[in-house]
Protein backbone atom coordinates (compact mmCIF):
# COMPACT_ATOMS: atom_id res chain seq x y z
CA UNK A 1 0.00 0.00 0.00
CA UNK A 2 1.36 3.53 -0.64
CA UNK A 3 0.56 5.92 1.46
CA UNK A 4 -0.64 9.28 0.33
CA UNK A 5 0.02 12.50 1.94
CA UNK A 6 -1.08 15.90 0.97
CA UNK A 7 0.42 19.38 1.60
CA UNK A 8 -2.04 22.34 1.10
CA UNK A 9 0.46 25.55 1.31
CA UNK A 10 1.62 28.85 -0.07
CA UNK A 11 5.37 27.51 -0.53
CA UNK A 12 4.75 24.33 -2.57
CA UNK A 13 8.20 24.76 -4.17
CA UNK A 14 9.93 24.23 -0.29
CA UNK A 15 8.26 21.05 0.19
CA UNK A 16 8.88 19.57 -2.61
CA UNK A 17 12.79 20.16 -2.75
CA UNK A 18 13.00 18.66 0.54
CA UNK A 19 10.40 15.86 -0.08
CA UNK A 20 12.48 14.70 -3.39
CA UNK A 21 16.13 14.33 -1.82
CA UNK A 22 17.35 11.48 0.74
CA UNK A 23 15.15 9.14 2.28
CA UNK A 24 11.65 10.83 1.25
CA UNK A 25 12.54 10.98 -1.92
CA UNK A 26 14.14 7.42 -2.53
CA UNK A 27 10.64 5.90 -0.32
CA UNK A 28 8.83 7.86 -3.13
CA UNK A 29 10.53 6.33 -6.05
CA UNK A 30 10.16 2.97 -4.57
CA UNK A 31 6.06 3.98 -4.34
CA UNK A 32 6.09 3.50 -0.36
CA UNK A 33 4.72 7.25 -0.23
CA UNK A 34 3.27 9.38 -2.90
CA UNK A 35 3.20 13.94 -2.35
CA UNK A 36 -0.09 15.67 -3.46
CA UNK A 37 0.90 19.69 -3.30
CA UNK A 38 -2.01 22.17 -3.43
CA UNK A 39 -1.25 26.06 -3.66
CA UNK A 40 -3.65 27.70 -1.18
CA UNK A 41 -3.31 30.49 -3.72
CA UNK A 42 -4.64 29.04 -6.51
CA UNK A 43 -8.07 29.52 -4.75
CA UNK A 44 -8.38 33.26 -4.06
CA UNK A 45 -10.65 35.35 -5.80
CA UNK A 46 -8.72 38.56 -7.00
CA UNK A 47 -5.91 39.61 -9.04
CA UNK A 48 -3.55 39.75 -6.29
CA UNK A 49 -4.05 36.61 -5.31
CA UNK A 50 -4.57 37.44 -1.73
CA UNK A 51 -4.98 34.99 1.03
CA UNK A 52 -4.22 36.99 4.04
CA UNK A 53 -6.40 39.69 5.77
CA UNK A 54 -5.89 41.93 9.21
CA UNK A 55 -7.83 40.47 12.18
CA UNK A 56 -10.83 41.60 13.34
CA UNK A 57 -10.22 43.06 17.07
CA UNK A 58 -7.89 44.74 15.79
CA UNK A 59 -4.35 43.50 16.25
CA UNK A 60 -0.57 42.77 15.44
CA UNK A 61 -0.21 40.98 12.15
CA UNK A 62 -1.84 39.16 9.06
CA UNK A 63 -3.86 36.29 9.70
CA UNK A 64 -4.75 33.53 6.67
CA UNK A 65 -8.51 33.87 4.95
CA UNK A 66 -10.48 30.89 5.71
CA UNK A 67 -12.17 30.93 2.02
CA UNK A 68 -9.05 29.74 0.25
CA UNK A 69 -8.45 27.19 2.32
CA UNK A 70 -11.93 25.68 2.37
CA UNK A 71 -11.96 26.01 -1.45
CA UNK A 72 -8.73 24.20 -1.60
CA UNK A 73 -10.44 21.59 0.57
CA UNK A 74 -13.61 21.43 -1.30
CA UNK A 75 -12.02 21.26 -4.68
CA UNK A 76 -9.51 18.37 -3.97
CA UNK A 77 -12.25 15.86 -3.63
CA UNK A 78 -9.83 13.17 -3.38
CA UNK A 79 -7.81 14.77 -0.52
CA UNK A 80 -6.31 12.41 1.93
CA UNK A 81 -8.43 12.26 5.40
CA UNK A 82 -7.61 13.44 8.31
CA UNK A 83 -6.64 16.72 7.42
CA UNK A 84 -4.65 18.43 10.19
CA UNK A 85 -3.78 21.60 10.65
CA UNK A 86 -0.35 22.53 11.54
CA UNK A 87 -0.75 25.21 14.99
CA UNK A 88 1.05 25.58 17.89
CA UNK A 89 -2.22 25.00 20.15
CA UNK A 90 -2.28 21.42 18.57
CA UNK A 91 -1.87 18.19 20.14
CA UNK A 92 1.66 17.43 20.58
CA UNK A 93 2.99 15.27 17.57
CA UNK A 94 5.21 12.48 19.60
CA UNK A 95 6.17 9.34 17.82
CA UNK A 96 3.34 7.48 19.01
CA UNK A 97 1.55 9.82 16.79
CA UNK A 98 4.01 9.21 13.91
CA UNK A 99 3.25 5.53 14.24
CA UNK A 100 -0.50 6.43 14.52
CA UNK A 101 -0.52 7.84 10.85
CA UNK A 102 1.71 4.95 9.29
CA UNK A 103 -0.71 2.86 9.72
CA UNK A 104 -3.58 5.57 7.38
CA UNK A 105 -3.99 5.24 4.07
CA UNK A 106 -3.56 8.78 3.82
CA UNK A 107 -3.71 11.94 5.77
CA UNK A 108 -2.70 15.84 4.79
CA UNK A 109 -1.35 18.93 6.50
CA UNK A 110 -2.39 22.31 6.33
CA UNK A 111 0.40 24.87 6.94
CA UNK A 112 0.03 28.37 8.38
CA UNK A 113 1.60 31.52 7.84
CA UNK A 114 1.30 34.58 9.62
CA UNK A 115 -0.58 35.18 12.57
CA UNK A 116 -2.80 32.27 11.69
CA UNK A 117 -5.63 30.52 10.29
CA UNK A 118 -9.06 32.42 10.37
CA UNK A 119 -11.03 29.80 12.71
CA UNK A 120 -13.76 29.37 10.63
CA UNK A 121 -11.10 27.39 8.29
CA UNK A 122 -10.64 25.05 11.24
CA UNK A 123 -14.06 24.86 12.46
CA UNK A 124 -15.06 24.05 8.26
CA UNK A 125 -12.50 21.69 6.78
CA UNK A 126 -10.03 20.59 9.42
CA UNK A 127 -10.32 17.51 11.72
CA UNK A 128 -7.35 17.97 13.67
CA UNK A 129 -4.63 19.95 14.83
CA UNK A 130 -0.81 19.02 15.08
CA UNK A 131 2.05 21.02 17.01
CA UNK A 132 5.52 19.81 16.81
CA UNK A 133 6.77 21.64 20.39
CA UNK A 134 6.23 25.02 22.18
CA UNK A 135 7.49 27.28 19.89
CA UNK A 136 6.46 29.45 17.00
CA UNK A 137 7.99 29.16 13.14
CA UNK A 138 7.37 31.47 10.55
CA UNK A 139 5.06 28.63 8.92
CA UNK A 140 3.87 25.57 8.74
CA UNK A 141 6.23 23.79 6.01
CA UNK A 142 9.43 22.83 7.90
CA UNK A 143 6.41 21.29 10.79
CA UNK A 144 4.88 19.16 7.64
CA UNK A 145 8.42 18.18 6.61
CA UNK A 146 9.15 16.72 10.11
CA UNK A 147 5.83 15.10 10.15
CA UNK A 148 6.58 13.39 7.18
CA UNK A 149 9.57 12.43 7.53
CA UNK A 150 8.69 10.94 10.95
CA UNK A 151 6.20 9.17 9.06
CA UNK A 152 7.31 7.83 6.34
CA UNK A 153 10.67 6.09 7.94
CA UNK A 154 8.52 3.78 9.55
CA UNK A 155 6.92 2.21 6.64
CA UNK A 156 7.86 -0.53 5.35
CA UNK A 157 10.57 -0.12 2.55
CA UNK A 158 11.22 3.22 3.07
CA UNK A 159 14.65 2.88 4.70
CA UNK A 160 17.61 0.37 3.92
CA UNK A 161 16.83 -1.85 6.81
CA UNK A 162 13.23 -2.13 7.92
CA UNK A 163 15.13 -3.01 11.64
CA UNK A 164 16.72 0.76 11.75
CA UNK A 165 13.15 2.36 12.66
CA UNK A 166 12.18 0.51 15.64
CA UNK A 167 15.54 0.18 17.37
CA UNK A 168 16.05 4.19 17.81
CA UNK A 169 14.62 6.91 20.07
CA UNK A 170 11.23 6.62 21.50
CA UNK A 171 10.66 3.17 19.76
CA UNK A 172 10.52 1.67 23.45
CA UNK A 173 9.53 4.89 25.50
CA UNK A 174 13.64 5.26 25.87
CA UNK A 175 15.96 7.96 24.13
CA UNK A 176 18.44 5.90 22.42
CA UNK A 177 21.67 4.21 23.15
CA UNK A 178 25.28 5.94 22.52
CA UNK A 179 26.46 4.79 18.91
CA UNK A 180 30.32 4.23 18.17
CA UNK A 181 32.48 3.98 14.67
CA UNK A 182 35.96 3.36 13.67
CA UNK A 183 38.62 4.05 15.22
CA UNK A 184 37.62 2.46 18.34
CA UNK A 185 40.21 5.20 19.61
CA UNK A 186 39.55 9.25 19.16
CA UNK A 187 41.40 11.72 21.04
CA UNK A 188 41.90 9.32 23.70
CA UNK A 189 38.60 8.07 24.28
CA UNK A 190 37.59 4.73 23.94
CA UNK A 191 34.76 2.72 22.55
CA UNK A 192 33.32 0.75 25.25
CA UNK A 193 35.12 -2.76 25.64
CA UNK A 194 31.58 -4.66 25.83
CA UNK A 195 30.64 -3.37 21.99
CA UNK A 196 34.08 -5.05 21.05
CA UNK A 197 33.32 -8.57 22.62
CA UNK A 198 31.04 -10.10 20.09
CA UNK A 199 29.30 -10.85 23.10
CA UNK A 200 25.48 -9.88 20.81
CA UNK A 201 23.54 -10.37 24.27
CA UNK A 202 25.68 -8.54 26.21
CA UNK A 203 26.23 -5.65 23.68
CA UNK A 204 22.12 -5.50 23.97
CA UNK A 205 21.85 -5.98 27.66
CA UNK A 206 24.85 -3.02 27.91
CA UNK A 207 22.64 -0.32 25.18
CA UNK A 208 18.82 -1.38 26.88
CA UNK A 209 21.04 -0.25 30.31
CA UNK A 210 22.24 3.13 28.47
CA UNK A 211 19.26 3.97 27.10
CA UNK A 212 17.50 4.10 30.39
CA UNK A 213 20.42 6.18 32.28
CA UNK A 214 20.29 8.21 29.59
CA UNK A 215 16.50 8.89 29.75
CA UNK A 216 16.91 9.02 33.24
CA UNK A 217 19.27 11.94 33.45
CA UNK A 218 17.68 14.05 30.17
CA UNK A 219 13.75 13.13 29.99
CA UNK A 220 12.58 11.81 33.29
CA UNK A 221 9.00 12.24 32.24
CA UNK A 222 9.44 9.80 29.86
CA UNK A 223 10.47 6.76 32.20
CA UNK A 224 7.26 8.79 34.34
CA UNK A 225 5.39 7.73 31.19
CA UNK A 226 6.12 4.43 31.36
CA UNK A 227 4.83 3.78 34.91
CA UNK A 228 8.35 3.96 36.15
CA UNK A 229 11.05 1.57 36.63
CA UNK A 230 10.54 -2.04 36.60
CA UNK A 231 12.76 -4.39 38.44
CA UNK A 232 14.11 -6.28 35.56
CA UNK A 233 14.99 -2.22 34.75
CA UNK A 234 16.57 -1.33 37.84
CA UNK A 235 18.98 -4.81 37.82
CA UNK A 236 20.25 -3.69 34.08
CA UNK A 237 21.40 -0.29 35.77
CA UNK A 238 22.83 -1.74 38.93
CA UNK A 239 24.78 -4.14 36.51
CA UNK A 240 26.36 -1.68 33.80
CA UNK A 241 27.97 1.33 34.95
CA UNK A 242 26.63 4.50 33.14
CA UNK A 243 28.68 6.42 30.61
CA UNK A 244 30.18 9.70 31.92
CA UNK A 245 29.03 12.16 29.54
CA UNK A 246 30.05 15.39 31.58
CA UNK A 247 33.22 16.15 29.19
CA UNK A 248 30.92 16.93 25.94
CA UNK A 249 31.92 19.65 24.14
CA UNK A 250 35.29 19.56 25.46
Amino acid sequence: MTLRVDVLTLFPDSVRQYASTSVLGRAEERGVWELHLHDIRDETDDVHRTVDDTPFGGGAGMVLRAEPIVRTVENTPDLARPLFALTPSGRPFTQDVAVELSALQGFSLLCGRYEGFDQRAIDLVVDDELSLGDFVLAGGELAALCVIEAVVRLLPGALGNDESSVDESFSDGLLEYPHYTKPANVRGREVPEVLRSGNHGEIARWRRAQALARTIARRPDLIAKRGGLSDEDRALLGEFTALDETGRNG
